[in-house]
């Protein structure tokens, strides 16, 4: 299993982390998304072949990018 957690600026609302938990929790492999609008943090984890790219992509593409 893979985790990384990472912080998303656009998270500022309970509706931004609802949209990211379900949109990031719908990847096939994805094992769970917590998405915390206080701290602006997300916790993922997931199992191969899934990865990181991906994830990170779908992220971009919902207008939530996480800072790196």
């Amino acid at each position: 299993m893979n985790k990384k957690q990472v912080k998303i600026p656009g998270i500022s609302c309970g509706h931004c982390v609802r949209t990211i938990e379900t949109e990031l929790g719908a990847l096939e492999n994805v094992l769970s998304v917590k998405a915390d609008e206080n701290s602006k943090m997300m916790d993922v984890s997931w199992d191969d072949p899934q990865n990181w790219e991906n994830i990170k992509a779908l992220l971009i593409e919902i207008n939530y990018p996480p800072e790196e």
